[in-house]
Protein backbone atom coordinates (compact mmCIF):
# COMPACT_ATOMS: atom_id res chain seq x y z
CA UNK A 1 0.00 0.00 0.00
CA UNK A 2 1.61 3.45 -1.17
CA UNK A 3 0.70 6.01 1.21
CA UNK A 4 -1.08 9.22 0.01
CA UNK A 5 1.44 12.07 0.26
CA UNK A 6 -0.74 14.70 0.32
CA UNK A 7 -1.92 13.41 4.03
CA UNK A 8 0.25 14.44 6.88
CA UNK A 9 0.87 11.58 9.13
CA UNK A 10 0.18 11.61 12.56
CA UNK A 11 3.84 11.95 14.19
CA UNK A 12 5.07 9.69 17.32
CA UNK A 13 7.79 8.11 18.89
CA UNK A 14 6.44 4.46 18.30
CA UNK A 15 4.07 2.56 16.74
CA UNK A 16 2.89 -0.45 17.88
CA UNK A 17 0.70 -3.15 16.37
CA UNK A 18 -1.64 -5.08 18.68
CA UNK A 19 -3.67 -4.44 22.09
CA UNK A 20 -3.29 -7.80 23.46
CA UNK A 21 -0.75 -8.44 26.30
CA UNK A 22 1.92 -7.89 24.60
CA UNK A 23 1.16 -4.63 23.05
CA UNK A 24 -0.74 -3.68 26.60
CA UNK A 25 2.35 -4.07 28.12
CA UNK A 26 4.68 -2.51 25.77
CA UNK A 27 2.23 0.70 25.36
CA UNK A 28 2.98 0.88 29.57
CA UNK A 29 6.48 0.52 28.97
CA UNK A 30 7.33 2.83 26.63
CA UNK A 31 4.81 5.87 28.71
CA UNK A 32 7.25 5.28 31.64
CA UNK A 33 10.54 6.33 28.69
CA UNK A 34 8.19 9.60 28.07
CA UNK A 35 7.71 8.76 24.68
CA UNK A 36 4.90 9.23 22.51
CA UNK A 37 2.71 6.00 21.01
CA UNK A 38 0.22 5.05 18.92
CA UNK A 39 -1.08 1.76 19.61
CA UNK A 40 -3.61 0.03 16.10
CA UNK A 41 -5.70 -2.63 17.05
CA UNK A 42 -7.81 -4.65 14.90
CA UNK A 43 -10.05 -5.48 17.39
CA UNK A 44 -12.92 -3.58 19.25
CA UNK A 45 -11.15 -3.93 22.50
CA UNK A 46 -7.55 -5.11 24.19
CA UNK A 47 -7.24 -8.49 24.82
CA UNK A 48 -5.60 -10.33 21.58
CA UNK A 49 -6.10 -13.76 21.15
CA UNK A 50 -8.00 -13.80 24.54
CA UNK A 51 -10.49 -11.43 22.58
CA UNK A 52 -11.38 -13.45 19.47
CA UNK A 53 -10.69 -16.82 20.67
CA UNK A 54 -14.40 -17.05 22.90
CA UNK A 55 -15.04 -20.47 21.67
CA UNK A 56 -17.25 -22.81 24.34
CA UNK A 57 -14.39 -23.77 26.38
CA UNK A 58 -11.66 -21.60 25.90
CA UNK A 59 -9.46 -22.24 28.66
CA UNK A 60 -5.70 -21.25 29.24
CA UNK A 61 -3.04 -24.75 29.66
CA UNK A 62 -0.76 -22.25 31.68
CA UNK A 63 -1.53 -22.02 35.63
CA UNK A 64 -3.04 -18.37 36.26
CA UNK A 65 -0.77 -17.72 39.61
CA UNK A 66 1.99 -17.75 36.29
CA UNK A 67 0.40 -17.03 33.43
CA UNK A 68 -0.25 -13.08 34.48
CA UNK A 69 1.95 -9.98 34.21
CA UNK A 70 4.47 -9.40 36.98
CA UNK A 71 5.44 -5.75 36.51
CA UNK A 72 3.30 -4.23 38.80
CA UNK A 73 3.20 -5.39 42.58
CA UNK A 74 0.53 -3.61 42.99
CA UNK A 75 -1.85 -5.67 40.07
CA UNK A 76 -0.17 -8.83 41.45
CA UNK A 77 -2.11 -8.42 44.66
CA UNK A 78 -5.45 -7.03 43.98
CA UNK A 79 -6.43 -9.26 41.33
CA UNK A 80 -7.72 -12.42 42.61
CA UNK A 81 -8.47 -15.77 39.84
CA UNK A 82 -10.71 -18.35 40.48
CA UNK A 83 -9.76 -21.40 38.98
CA UNK A 84 -6.42 -23.45 38.73
CA UNK A 85 -6.24 -22.15 35.03
CA UNK A 86 -8.75 -19.42 33.80
CA UNK A 87 -11.21 -19.88 31.28
CA UNK A 88 -11.52 -17.44 28.44
CA UNK A 89 -13.98 -14.66 30.41
CA UNK A 90 -11.79 -14.09 33.03
CA UNK A 91 -8.55 -13.85 31.49
CA UNK A 92 -10.48 -11.40 28.79
CA UNK A 93 -12.04 -9.52 31.89
CA UNK A 94 -8.27 -9.49 33.78
CA UNK A 95 -6.99 -7.60 30.18
CA UNK A 96 -9.96 -5.17 31.03
CA UNK A 97 -8.56 -4.87 34.12
CA UNK A 98 -5.10 -3.99 33.37
CA UNK A 99 -6.00 -1.46 30.55
CA UNK A 100 -8.20 0.27 32.67
CA UNK A 101 -6.05 0.51 35.88
CA UNK A 102 -3.19 2.16 33.78
CA UNK A 103 -5.37 3.71 31.37
CA UNK A 104 -4.62 2.22 28.73
CA UNK A 105 -7.11 2.58 26.12
CA UNK A 106 -6.51 6.73 25.58
CA UNK A 107 -3.90 5.39 23.41
CA UNK A 108 -5.57 2.47 21.62
CA UNK A 109 -7.31 3.15 18.23
CA UNK A 110 -9.39 0.01 18.01
CA UNK A 111 -10.52 -1.26 14.68
CA UNK A 112 -7.79 -0.79 13.03
CA UNK A 113 -6.50 -2.70 10.07
CA UNK A 114 -2.51 -2.02 9.78
CA UNK A 115 -1.81 -1.91 5.90
CA UNK A 116 1.51 -0.82 5.60
CA UNK A 117 4.56 -0.23 7.49
CA UNK A 118 7.32 1.40 5.16
CA UNK A 119 10.67 2.28 6.14
CA UNK A 120 11.57 5.91 4.67
CA UNK A 121 15.32 5.74 4.01
CA UNK A 122 15.77 9.41 4.39
CA UNK A 123 14.15 10.13 7.54
CA UNK A 124 15.16 7.11 9.20
CA UNK A 125 11.29 6.50 10.42
CA UNK A 126 8.43 3.94 9.49
CA UNK A 127 5.49 5.08 7.51
CA UNK A 128 2.73 3.43 8.94
CA UNK A 129 -0.75 3.61 6.98
CA UNK A 130 -3.99 1.61 8.06
CA UNK A 131 -6.94 0.19 5.97
CA UNK A 132 -9.16 3.43 7.30
CA UNK A 133 -7.10 5.67 5.82
CA UNK A 134 -4.99 6.88 8.93
CA UNK A 135 -1.35 7.82 8.57
CA UNK A 136 1.61 7.73 10.88
CA UNK A 137 5.00 8.53 10.93
CA UNK A 138 7.13 6.58 14.04
CA UNK A 139 10.76 6.47 15.15
CA UNK A 140 9.79 2.98 15.85
CA UNK A 141 7.92 0.31 14.80
CA UNK A 142 7.10 -2.29 17.37
CA UNK A 143 4.65 -5.51 15.63
CA UNK A 144 3.01 -6.97 18.81
CA UNK A 145 0.93 -8.82 16.84
CA UNK A 146 0.95 -12.30 18.53
CA UNK A 147 1.79 -15.60 17.70
CA UNK A 148 -1.83 -16.93 17.12
CA UNK A 149 -3.82 -14.34 15.60
CA UNK A 150 -4.55 -15.55 12.13
CA UNK A 151 -7.20 -18.33 11.91
CA UNK A 152 -6.59 -20.93 9.26
CA UNK A 153 -9.66 -21.42 7.34
CA UNK A 154 -8.51 -24.62 5.02
CA UNK A 155 -10.00 -24.54 1.71
CA UNK A 156 -12.50 -27.58 1.17
CA UNK A 157 -14.55 -28.04 -2.14
CA UNK A 158 -18.12 -26.61 -1.65
CA UNK A 159 -17.24 -24.90 1.13
CA UNK A 160 -19.34 -21.83 0.06
CA UNK A 161 -22.55 -24.58 -0.62
CA UNK A 162 -22.87 -25.19 3.03
CA UNK A 163 -26.69 -23.45 4.19
CA UNK A 164 -25.97 -23.45 7.75
CA UNK A 165 -24.23 -21.00 9.51
CA UNK A 166 -20.26 -21.41 9.67
CA UNK A 167 -17.90 -20.49 12.86
CA UNK A 168 -14.23 -20.66 13.45
CA UNK A 169 -12.70 -21.13 16.82
CA UNK A 170 -10.42 -18.22 16.09
CA UNK A 171 -12.78 -15.93 15.70
CA UNK A 172 -15.97 -16.69 17.70
CA UNK A 173 -19.00 -14.04 17.71
CA UNK A 174 -18.97 -12.18 21.11
CA UNK A 175 -22.92 -12.62 22.00
CA UNK A 176 -21.88 -16.62 21.71
CA UNK A 177 -23.45 -19.84 20.16
CA UNK A 178 -26.51 -21.46 21.22
CA UNK A 179 -26.41 -25.18 20.07
CA UNK A 180 -29.55 -26.70 21.49
CA UNK A 181 -31.53 -28.38 19.62
CA UNK A 182 -28.85 -28.49 16.45
CA UNK A 183 -26.47 -31.07 14.99
CA UNK A 184 -23.00 -29.80 15.14
CA UNK A 185 -20.03 -30.94 12.80
CA UNK A 186 -16.69 -29.55 13.89
CA UNK A 187 -13.32 -30.06 11.93
CA UNK A 188 -10.37 -30.19 13.50
CA UNK A 189 -8.98 -31.81 16.55
CA UNK A 190 -6.33 -29.64 17.43
CA UNK A 191 -5.98 -27.70 21.38
CA UNK A 192 -9.45 -25.56 20.16
CA UNK A 193 -11.40 -28.49 18.96
CA UNK A 194 -10.39 -30.72 22.31
CA UNK A 195 -11.23 -27.96 24.31
CA UNK A 196 -14.96 -26.74 22.53
CA UNK A 197 -15.77 -30.44 21.69
CA UNK A 198 -17.05 -31.55 25.52
CA UNK A 199 -18.91 -28.06 25.83
CA UNK A 200 -20.74 -28.40 22.39
CA UNK A 201 -21.58 -32.07 23.05
CA UNK A 202 -23.44 -31.21 25.85
CA UNK A 203 -25.44 -28.69 24.13
CA UNK A 204 -26.17 -30.26 20.59
CA UNK A 205 -28.73 -32.24 19.62
CA UNK A 206 -26.01 -34.29 18.00
CA UNK A 207 -22.43 -33.70 17.40
CA UNK A 208 -19.98 -34.99 14.82
CA UNK A 209 -16.10 -34.68 15.18
CA UNK A 210 -14.03 -35.08 11.75
CA UNK A 211 -10.44 -35.54 12.80
CA UNK A 212 -7.69 -35.97 10.07
CA UNK A 213 -4.73 -36.58 13.08
CA UNK A 214 -5.35 -37.89 16.40
CA UNK A 215 -3.73 -35.63 19.11
CA UNK A 216 -2.01 -36.17 22.53
CA UNK A 217 -3.94 -34.65 25.28
CA UNK A 218 -3.87 -34.56 29.33
CA UNK A 219 -6.13 -34.40 31.56
CA UNK A 220 -6.08 -30.80 33.32
CA UNK A 221 -7.14 -31.48 36.32
CA UNK A 222 -8.85 -28.15 36.81
CA UNK A 223 -10.58 -26.74 40.07
CA UNK A 224 -11.40 -23.84 42.12
CA UNK A 225 -8.37 -21.90 43.59
CA UNK A 226 -8.92 -20.99 47.23
CA UNK A 227 -8.45 -17.79 48.89
CA UNK A 228 -5.76 -19.41 51.09
CA UNK A 229 -3.83 -20.57 48.08
CA UNK A 230 -3.97 -17.75 46.33
CA UNK A 231 -2.56 -15.71 49.23
CA UNK A 232 0.36 -17.81 49.68
CA UNK A 233 1.55 -17.40 46.13
CA UNK A 234 0.97 -13.86 46.56
CA UNK A 235 3.42 -13.99 49.40
CA UNK A 236 5.75 -15.43 47.27
CA UNK A 237 5.09 -14.05 44.20
CA UNK A 238 9.05 -12.98 44.21
CA UNK A 239 10.25 -16.01 44.17
CA UNK A 240 7.61 -17.82 42.22
CA UNK A 241 8.19 -15.01 39.14
CA UNK A 242 12.36 -15.55 39.64
CA UNK A 243 11.72 -19.15 39.14
CA UNK A 244 9.67 -18.88 35.84
CA UNK A 245 12.24 -16.44 34.06
CA UNK A 246 14.69 -19.04 34.61
CA UNK A 247 13.29 -22.29 34.06
CA UNK A 248 12.78 -23.83 30.62
CA UNK A 249 9.08 -23.01 29.88
CA UNK A 250 7.90 -20.19 31.93
CA UNK A 251 6.05 -22.53 34.34
CA UNK A 252 6.90 -23.96 37.66
CA UNK A 253 3.57 -25.49 38.38
CA UNK A 254 3.73 -23.51 41.54
CA UNK A 255 1.41 -25.87 44.34
CA UNK A 256 0.45 -28.50 41.60
CA UNK A 257 1.74 -30.16 38.45
CA UNK A 258 1.39 -28.77 34.98
CA UNK A 259 -1.69 -31.49 33.74
CA UNK A 260 -1.80 -33.41 36.67
CA UNK A 261 -2.57 -33.65 40.06
CA UNK A 262 1.06 -33.85 41.49
CA UNK A 263 3.83 -32.19 40.29
CA UNK A 264 5.88 -35.39 38.68
CA UNK A 265 9.60 -34.43 38.01
CA UNK A 266 10.44 -36.35 34.87
CA UNK A 267 13.48 -37.81 36.15
CA UNK A 268 13.17 -41.70 35.36
CA UNK A 269 14.00 -43.45 32.30
CA UNK A 270 11.44 -45.33 30.03
CA UNK A 271 13.30 -47.35 28.58
CA UNK A 272 14.90 -48.97 31.98
CA UNK A 273 11.38 -50.15 32.97
CA UNK A 274 9.26 -53.63 32.01
CA UNK A 275 6.07 -54.18 29.62
CA UNK A 276 4.42 -55.17 33.25
CA UNK A 277 5.74 -52.41 35.02
CA UNK A 278 4.55 -49.98 32.58
CA UNK A 279 1.47 -51.16 32.76
CA UNK A 280 1.11 -51.17 36.08
CA UNK A 281 1.56 -47.48 36.34
CA UNK A 282 -1.18 -46.85 33.53
CA UNK A 283 -3.57 -48.60 35.80
CA UNK A 284 -2.59 -46.66 38.55
CA UNK A 285 -1.79 -42.85 37.19
CA UNK A 286 -3.32 -43.33 33.35
CA UNK A 287 -2.32 -40.57 31.47
CA UNK A 288 0.15 -38.54 34.04
CA UNK A 289 2.19 -41.29 33.69
CA UNK A 290 4.34 -40.77 31.24
CA UNK A 291 5.30 -37.93 32.97
CA UNK A 292 7.56 -39.65 34.83
CA UNK A 293 9.77 -40.23 31.82
CA UNK A 294 12.90 -38.09 30.73
CA UNK A 295 13.95 -39.69 27.90
CA UNK A 296 10.76 -39.44 26.23
CA UNK A 297 11.39 -35.91 24.69
CA UNK A 298 15.10 -36.93 23.38
CA UNK A 299 15.21 -40.94 22.46
CA UNK A 300 12.27 -42.07 19.50
CA UNK A 301 12.68 -45.72 21.34
CA UNK A 302 11.84 -43.99 24.64
CA UNK A 303 9.34 -41.85 22.60
CA UNK A 304 7.55 -44.65 21.17
CA UNK A 305 7.00 -46.53 24.64
CA UNK A 306 5.48 -43.83 26.26
CA UNK A 307 3.20 -43.44 23.06
CA UNK A 308 2.63 -47.17 23.55
CA UNK A 309 1.36 -46.49 27.44
CA UNK A 310 -0.68 -43.21 25.85
CA UNK A 311 -3.01 -45.69 23.67
CA UNK A 312 -3.26 -48.11 26.63
CA UNK A 313 -5.24 -45.58 28.85
CA UNK A 314 -7.17 -44.64 25.37
CA UNK A 315 -8.58 -47.84 25.16
CA UNK A 316 -9.00 -48.37 29.18
CA UNK A 317 -11.40 -45.00 29.09
CA UNK A 318 -13.37 -45.16 25.86
CA UNK A 319 -16.06 -47.95 25.56
CA UNK A 320 -16.06 -48.76 22.07
CA UNK A 321 -13.21 -50.58 20.60
CA UNK A 322 -13.43 -48.93 17.32
CA UNK A 323 -14.08 -45.40 18.79
CA UNK A 324 -10.94 -46.21 20.52
CA UNK A 325 -8.26 -47.02 17.41
CA UNK A 326 -9.45 -43.94 15.19
CA UNK A 327 -8.83 -41.66 18.89
CA UNK A 328 -5.42 -43.40 18.80
CA UNK A 329 -2.03 -41.08 17.70
CA UNK A 330 0.26 -42.88 15.23
CA UNK A 331 3.27 -42.68 13.33
CA UNK A 332 4.35 -39.33 15.07
CA UNK A 333 5.99 -38.59 18.05
CA UNK A 334 4.49 -37.23 21.35
CA UNK A 335 5.93 -33.75 21.67
CA UNK A 336 6.45 -32.94 18.34
CA UNK A 337 3.00 -30.86 18.78
CA UNK A 338 2.22 -28.15 21.53
CA UNK A 339 0.83 -30.41 24.60
CA UNK A 340 -2.71 -29.96 24.67
CA UNK A 341 -4.53 -30.05 28.06
CA UNK A 342 -8.46 -30.90 28.35
CA UNK A 343 -10.84 -31.26 30.61
CA UNK A 344 -13.48 -34.48 29.80
CA UNK A 345 -12.52 -34.89 26.15
CA UNK A 346 -12.30 -38.84 25.86
CA UNK A 347 -15.19 -39.10 28.12
CA UNK A 348 -17.03 -37.42 25.61
CA UNK A 349 -16.61 -40.05 22.57
CA UNK A 350 -18.73 -41.93 24.99
CA UNK A 351 -21.96 -40.57 24.97
CA UNK A 352 -24.42 -41.07 22.61
CA UNK A 353 -24.90 -38.25 20.46
CA UNK A 354 -21.04 -37.81 19.23
CA UNK A 355 -19.77 -39.80 15.98
CA UNK A 356 -16.39 -39.82 15.44
CA UNK A 357 -15.22 -39.47 11.51
CA UNK A 358 -11.78 -40.81 11.36
CA UNK A 359 -10.42 -38.96 8.17
CA UNK A 360 -7.68 -41.40 7.68
CA UNK A 361 -10.08 -44.02 6.74
CA UNK A 362 -11.84 -41.72 4.11
CA UNK A 363 -11.12 -38.33 3.95
CA UNK A 364 -13.88 -35.05 3.31
CA UNK A 365 -14.46 -35.18 -0.55
CA UNK A 366 -16.56 -31.95 -0.46
CA UNK A 367 -18.94 -30.09 1.93
CA UNK A 368 -22.39 -29.53 0.68
CA UNK A 369 -25.64 -27.95 1.67
CA UNK A 370 -26.88 -30.09 4.47
CA UNK A 371 -23.21 -31.61 5.81
CA UNK A 372 -20.30 -33.24 4.39
CA UNK A 373 -19.45 -36.07 2.16
CA UNK A 374 -16.35 -37.80 2.58
CA UNK A 375 -14.76 -40.81 1.15
CA UNK A 376 -16.95 -43.16 4.14
CA UNK A 377 -20.56 -41.81 3.39
CA UNK A 378 -22.35 -38.50 3.66
CA UNK A 379 -22.47 -36.77 6.81
CA UNK A 380 -25.71 -34.05 7.82
CA UNK A 381 -26.04 -31.30 10.32
CA UNK A 382 -27.00 -27.92 10.69
CA UNK A 383 -24.00 -26.29 12.06
CA UNK A 384 -19.89 -26.51 10.86
CA UNK A 385 -17.61 -25.11 13.32
CA UNK A 386 -13.88 -25.21 11.83
CA UNK A 387 -11.58 -25.81 14.59
CA UNK A 388 -8.19 -25.58 12.03
CA UNK A 389 -6.17 -23.55 14.05
CA UNK A 390 -3.68 -20.47 12.61
CA UNK A 391 -1.31 -19.63 10.43
CA UNK A 392 0.61 -19.27 13.33
CA UNK A 393 3.93 -16.96 14.35
CA UNK A 394 4.38 -15.27 10.78
CA UNK A 395 0.92 -15.51 9.38
CA UNK A 396 -0.15 -11.74 11.39
CA UNK A 397 3.15 -9.98 10.03
CA UNK A 398 2.54 -11.35 6.36
CA UNK A 399 -0.89 -9.51 5.67
CA UNK A 400 0.82 -6.57 6.22
CA UNK A 401 2.89 -4.75 3.54
CA UNK A 402 6.29 -4.76 5.72
CA UNK A 403 9.45 -3.10 3.88
CA UNK A 404 12.54 -2.34 5.20
CA UNK A 405 15.47 -0.72 3.40
CA UNK A 406 15.70 -0.94 -0.34
CA UNK A 407 11.91 -1.59 -0.58
CA UNK A 408 12.25 -4.85 0.56
CA UNK A 409 9.48 -6.75 1.77
CA UNK A 410 9.68 -8.62 4.69
CA UNK A 411 7.82 -11.37 2.74
CA UNK A 412 10.83 -11.37 0.30
CA UNK A 413 13.20 -11.26 3.42
CA UNK A 414 11.51 -14.73 4.84
CA UNK A 415 11.14 -16.38 1.52
CA UNK A 416 12.80 -20.22 2.45
CA UNK A 417 11.19 -19.05 6.42
CA UNK A 418 10.95 -16.47 8.66
CA UNK A 419 14.45 -15.17 10.01
CA UNK A 420 15.52 -13.02 12.71
CA UNK A 421 18.30 -12.37 15.23
CA UNK A 422 16.69 -13.37 18.59
CA UNK A 423 13.06 -13.16 17.27
CA UNK A 424 13.42 -9.26 17.93
CA UNK A 425 14.57 -7.79 14.28
CA UNK A 426 15.65 -8.93 11.09
CA UNK A 427 18.14 -7.62 9.07
CA UNK A 428 17.27 -5.03 6.97
CA UNK A 429 14.50 -3.79 9.09
CA UNK A 430 15.65 -1.13 11.53
CA UNK A 431 13.82 -0.07 14.22
CA UNK A 432 11.29 -2.83 13.17
CA UNK A 433 11.23 -5.05 16.35
CA UNK A 434 8.62 -7.83 17.12
CA UNK A 435 7.76 -9.50 20.38
CA UNK A 436 7.75 -13.11 20.94
CA UNK A 437 8.73 -13.55 17.02
CA UNK A 438 10.27 -16.26 15.33
CA UNK A 439 13.68 -17.34 16.59
CA UNK A 440 12.28 -16.93 20.20
CA UNK A 441 10.71 -19.00 22.85
CA UNK A 442 7.18 -17.54 22.56
CA UNK A 443 4.84 -20.71 21.83
CA UNK A 444 6.80 -23.06 23.60
CA UNK A 445 6.85 -20.98 26.48
CA UNK A 446 4.47 -19.37 28.94
CA UNK A 447 3.79 -16.35 26.68
CA UNK A 448 3.24 -13.70 29.19
CA UNK A 449 6.86 -14.40 30.67
CA UNK A 450 8.22 -14.28 27.08
CA UNK A 451 6.23 -11.17 26.39
CA UNK A 452 7.64 -9.39 29.94
CA UNK A 453 11.36 -10.14 29.01
CA UNK A 454 10.88 -9.07 24.94
CA UNK A 455 8.83 -6.16 26.00
CA UNK A 456 11.64 -5.02 28.65
CA UNK A 457 14.77 -5.73 26.16
CA UNK A 458 13.07 -3.10 23.95
CA UNK A 459 12.34 -0.51 25.92
CA UNK A 460 15.63 -0.82 27.40
CA UNK A 461 17.18 -0.85 24.12
CA UNK A 462 15.43 2.26 23.17
CA UNK A 463 16.09 4.16 26.45
CA UNK A 464 19.88 3.08 25.84
CA UNK A 465 19.32 4.56 22.28
CA UNK A 466 17.89 7.40 22.71
CA UNK A 467 20.82 8.21 25.59
CA UNK A 468 23.36 7.58 23.19
CA UNK A 469 22.03 9.63 20.35
CA UNK A 470 21.31 6.79 18.23
CA UNK A 471 19.09 6.76 15.72
CA UNK A 472 18.42 3.30 14.37
CA UNK A 473 19.26 -0.61 15.21
CA UNK A 474 19.33 -3.40 13.21
CA UNK A 475 20.55 -6.79 13.55
CA UNK A 476 23.96 -7.78 10.94
CA UNK A 477 22.95 -10.74 8.41
CA UNK A 478 25.77 -12.84 9.89
CA UNK A 479 24.19 -12.14 13.16
CA UNK A 480 20.88 -13.48 12.16
CA UNK A 481 22.17 -16.68 10.09
CA UNK A 482 24.10 -17.74 13.20
CA UNK A 483 20.87 -17.15 15.28
CA UNK A 484 18.81 -19.26 12.60
CA UNK A 485 21.44 -21.98 12.38
CA UNK A 486 21.72 -22.17 16.63
CA UNK A 487 17.53 -22.34 16.76
CA UNK A 488 17.58 -25.01 14.20
CA UNK A 489 20.81 -26.74 16.03
CA UNK A 490 19.14 -26.87 19.40
CA UNK A 491 16.09 -28.23 17.95
CA UNK A 492 18.01 -31.38 16.05
CA UNK A 493 17.12 -34.29 18.16
CA UNK A 494 14.18 -33.57 19.73
CA UNK A 495 10.61 -34.32 18.81
CA UNK A 496 9.49 -31.07 17.41
CA UNK A 497 11.97 -32.12 14.24
CA UNK A 498 11.35 -35.47 13.80
CA UNK A 499 10.86 -36.42 10.10
CA UNK A 500 7.22 -37.73 11.08
CA UNK A 501 6.06 -34.36 12.64
CA UNK A 502 4.19 -32.04 10.99
CA UNK A 503 3.24 -29.45 13.25
CA UNK A 504 2.44 -26.02 12.74
CA UNK A 505 5.87 -25.11 14.48
CA UNK A 506 6.96 -26.02 11.40
CA UNK A 507 4.11 -24.48 9.18
CA UNK A 508 2.90 -27.67 8.18
CA UNK A 509 -0.72 -26.98 8.45
CA UNK A 510 -0.64 -24.04 5.95
CA UNK A 511 -0.28 -25.14 2.21
CA UNK A 512 2.57 -23.24 0.27
CA UNK A 513 4.44 -21.84 3.81
CA UNK A 514 7.84 -22.73 3.88
CA UNK A 515 8.94 -25.46 6.31
CA UNK A 516 11.40 -24.08 8.91
CA UNK A 517 11.18 -24.87 12.76
CA UNK A 518 9.65 -21.11 14.29
CA UNK A 519 10.12 -21.39 17.89
CA UNK A 520 13.65 -21.54 19.94
CA UNK A 521 14.08 -24.81 21.72
CA UNK A 522 16.40 -24.01 24.35
CA UNK A 523 14.15 -22.25 27.16
CA UNK A 524 13.40 -19.09 28.57
CA UNK A 525 16.17 -19.06 31.10
CA UNK A 526 18.92 -19.73 28.87
CA UNK A 527 17.44 -17.23 25.80
CA UNK A 528 17.04 -14.50 28.74
CA UNK A 529 20.78 -14.73 29.28
CA UNK A 530 21.63 -14.63 26.04
CA UNK A 531 19.64 -11.18 25.49
CA UNK A 532 21.16 -9.94 28.31
CA UNK A 533 24.59 -10.65 27.43
CA UNK A 534 24.26 -9.63 23.72
CA UNK A 535 22.63 -5.82 25.31
CA UNK A 536 25.36 -6.00 28.01
CA UNK A 537 28.01 -6.40 24.46
CA UNK A 538 26.74 -3.38 23.51
CA UNK A 539 24.28 -5.00 21.61
CA UNK A 540 26.36 -7.17 19.86
CA UNK A 541 25.03 -8.26 16.48
CA UNK A 542 23.33 -5.16 16.32
CA UNK A 543 24.42 -2.11 14.38
CA UNK A 544 23.64 1.09 16.03
CA UNK A 545 23.56 4.40 13.72
CA UNK A 546 23.34 7.86 14.49
CA UNK A 547 23.32 9.26 11.29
Amino acid sequence: MKLNSRIKPTQVDVVVVGAGFSGMYMLHRLRQLGLSVQVLEAGSDVGGTWYWNRYPGARCDVPSMEYSYSFSEELQQEWNWSEIMAAQPEILQYANHVAQRFDLRSDIQFDTQVASAIFAEDSKRWEVGTQTGDHYSARFCIMATGCLSVPNTPTIAGAEDFAGPIYHTGNWPKEGVDFSGLSVGIIGTGSSGIQSIPVIAEQAKHLTVFQRTPNYTMPAHNGPLSEDFQMEAKKNYAEIRDEQRASQVGIIGYGFGFGGAENVEPTDEILATTQAQRTALVEEEGFVAIRRFADVSIDPEANELACDMYRQQIKRVINDDATAESLMPRDYPMGCKRPVIDTDYYATFNRDNVTLVDLRKGGIEHIQANGVKTGQGDFAFDVLVYATGFDAMTGALGKIDIRGRNNTALTEHWDAGPRTYLGLQASGFPNLFTITGPGSPSVLSNMIVSIEQHVDWIGDCIAYMDKSELLTIEPTLDAEDKWIAHVNEVAEGTMFTAASCNSWYLGANIPGKPRIFMPYVGGVGTYRETCDRVAANDYEGFVLSAS
